[in-house]
């Protein structure tokens, strides 16, 4: 007797969510950590945010540790700490860098 497998299952769709929850997220830390390595230095200070090397140590941690460590498994704590670490470079530095560099928007 052949036994079928299906394609897509509902039994593997959490694995399904977590691999595609670690590729899109390990690509957006490594989008915030080029996107800092490329920023001026002396922005960093007019925003009023912490050192360029320090940033580029945030985010170029946070990106190892998704690299490293999956979402569904034993240094997922890891993951989410450097998922942490890339979403606040992304959601409070980077739009002051861009506002100090281009001016405010109107």
């Amino acid at each position: 007797m052949v036994f079928s497998v299906p394609i897509f299952s509902f039994w593997n769709l959490d694995g399904i969510v977590y691999f595609f929850a670690d590729l899109g997220f390990t690509i957006l830390g490594l989008f915030a950590f080029f996107h800092a390595l490329a920023q001026r230095v002396d922005a960093y200070t007019a925003a009023e945010r912490m050192t360029k090397p320090a940033w580029l140590g945030i985010t170029g941690g946070g990106a190892a540790a998704m690299l490293l460590f999956s979402p569904g498994g034993v240094g997922s704590i890891f993951w989410l700490a450097g998922l942490v670490a890339v979403l606040v470079y992304m959601v409070d530095v980077r739009p002051k860098l861009i506002e100090v560099q281009r001016g405010p928007r109107w």
